[in-house]
């Protein structure tokens, strides 16, 4: 059939099993948003306040489902304002398709109005990018991104279009979405070799990362860590997959992780590090890290083999069908010996000791968690109240905790917990954590809440100072405090008023239980602040280049 760019744009959207598509309208794909409108009963597109927003919102829907995340921005500044989201995405592996307009064919390079080289821009933050030429390579090019995005190391994928694509006909025919093709082969060899080092150790350890999550299934981990009854720890990518309260989870390793599980990869004999990268937020100092063990590292990406810490042995492949081979292998064991040092030290680990006086951090998150429920999903903006998150929920869903990791960016949540309650539906609770510096670079979505009636809570941990840098111009820098302290005056409940949501402030935690026990009740978002000392910090801390025996516990 006869059909022009934007039609084919609407065709190839539904082929792909695309329901829900975030952005901002703008000249240069006005034609596309003429047929989004006509075909609004096959696509919901959800208008947020900027393009970053829209992009953290394709972000979140992503990491709550495993499915592919779009968002669509016109040329210039509209594809510009997606690149922080488009590099979020990337340095976490999270499959996402970018569309952007341009300006027409015979005006590309000429500095015309809104023209912007946004492939040039996005070529080192996506797994490949496309500039659509002629309307006849549109329907196989947008194919290609969403297979690219979903193939091998997932990642997002960006595809431009010139305005004159958008109107320009050419013969269309449907075809089914491609298989994705997974990554089911592997050295079998190495799987007996792994098998054999794991059977043999006296104090094995699991480290594992967000490749876990991305992978065709977690449960094979977790029926490792049972089996061979191998105690586990994990990276911020990764919080959820093994459950919380399982007596082999350590808990979190690295920078913020827990005493027991940065100890217990020093004292290792064997590491099975399953789709992690060995980052420096986990392996700060590279030349001691795991230095007594033999390290087995199982990842889909040959790049990352070895690329931070010398390992022993690798197999490349999607960790889940790996480990399936593996298990066969496995004898079955409980390694006494070690888990008796393993409870001693936790011990050791770092417990914030509550004050009745005042609000803090720990108490304000096990109360979230008491009252949601284990269903709930959590999403966070990046800083201390990021940490304590990761440190204080109780997660029971594998995909129930949504972050920025690698990248670290601060504005990511509102936009992520839009994305993340679109997908998951009204009936899902969805549960935000802030900090009142993050909450300031992107609260305009608060808006975009609004509008769609989306309950998703905002707790914002307010203490007035950009917490995290401040807390290492504490311990590093003298106490000199430079602009970590904005000297803002904002009334949150006036602003989320002003917005047209609920908004609470609460000072202890008597307040705050009676704030969200509310909040849960109501249809559309909320905002409840929550006031904490300016010098509450995030512990136990190894400093940068340091290991567990630069540990910071008090």
């Amino acid at each position: 059939m006869l059909l022009n760019g934007s039609q084919i744009f609407v065709e190839v959207l539904c082929e792909q099993g695309v329901d829900t598509i975030f952005g901002y309208p703008g000249g240069a794909v006005l034609n596309l948003y003429d047929e989004l409108y006509k075909n609004s009963d096959r696509i919901t597109h959800i208008l947020t306040a900027h393009e970053q927003g829209a992009s953290h919102a394709a972000d979140g829907y992503a990491r709550a489902t495993g499915r592919t995340g779009v968002v669509l921005a016109t040329s210039g500044p509209g594809a510009t304002n997606l690149v922080t989201g488009i590099a979020t995405a990337y340095m976490d592996s999270i499959p996402m398709v970018a569309f952007t307009g341009n300006v027409g064919t015979s005006l590309l390079g000429r500095d015309s109005f809104q023209e912007a080289y946004i492939e040039g821009i996005t070529m080192p933050i996506t797994k490949h990018n496309f500039t659509v030429r002629r309307v006849e390579d549109l329907a196989d090019t947008m194919r290609a991104a969403f297979r690219i995005a979903q193939s091998g190391r997932k990642g997002p994928v960006l595809v431009d279009i010139p305005k004159d694509v958008t109107a320009n006909k050419c013969e269309f025919t449907h075809q089914q979405p491609e298989q994705i093709r997974t990554v089911t082969t592997f050295d079998e060899e190495r799987v007996a070799q792994a098998a054999e080092i794991i059977n043999g150790a006296q104090r094995p350890l699991i480290y594992f990362g967000g490749g876990v999550r991305s992978a065709a299934s977690c449960q094979p981990l977790r029926d490792l860590v049972h089996k061979a009854g191998i105690p586990a720890t994990y990276t911020l990518m990764a919080a959820g997959v093994v459950p919380y309260g399982d007596p082999l989870n350590l808990g979190m390793i690295g920078m913020h992780g827990c005493y027991t599980a940065n100890r217990a990869v020093n004292e290792a004999d064997v590491v099975i590090a399953i789709g992690t990268r060995f980052s420096d937020r986990v392996a700060l100092k590279p030349s001691t890290f795991a230095k007594k063990a033999t390290i087995i590292q199982i990842d889909i990406d040959p790049s990352e083999i070895g690329k931070n810490v010398d390992i022993d042995l690798s197999i490349v492949g999607d960790a889940a069908y790996i480990l399936r081979a593996m298990l066969p292998m496995i004898e079955p064991a409980q390694h006494d010996e070690w888990m008796a040092l393993i409870h001693d030290w936790q011990s050791h680990d770092y417990h914030p000791k509550s004050d009745p006086s005042r609000l803090m951090p720990h108490q304000v998150i096990g109360e979230v968690c008491s009252q949601c429920g284990p269903e709930a999903v959590y999403v966070t903006d990046v800083g201390q109240h990021q940490m304590w998150a990761a440190q204080y929920l109780r997660h029971a869903k594998s995909r129930g905790f949504i972050t920025s990791g690698g990248l670290g960016t601060m504005g990511f949540g509102y936009g992520a917990a839009i994305g993340a309650q679109m997908a998951l539906g009204r009936d899902q609770r969805v549960v935000m954590f802030t900090g009142d510096g993050s909450f300031h670079m992107n609260l305009n979505e608060a808006c975009t809440a609004v509008s769609y009636e989306l309950p998703i809570i905002t707790v914002i941990f307010n203490n007035q100072v950009l917490g995290m840098v401040r807390q290492w111009q504490t311990s590093f820098y003298g106490k000199r405090y430079s602009q970590t302290d904005p000297h803002r005056k904002t009334d949150y409940v006036k602003l989320a008023e002003g917005f047209g949501l609920k908004g609470y402030h609460c000072e202890t935690l008597a307040e705050f239980q009676a704030a969200f026990a509310e909040a849960l009740t109501r249809k559309g978002p909320t905002w409840i602040e929550c006031v904490i000392d300016k010098d509450e910090k995030v512990l136990p801390m190894i400093p940068a280049g340091g290991d567990i025996n630069d540990i910071i516990m008090d």
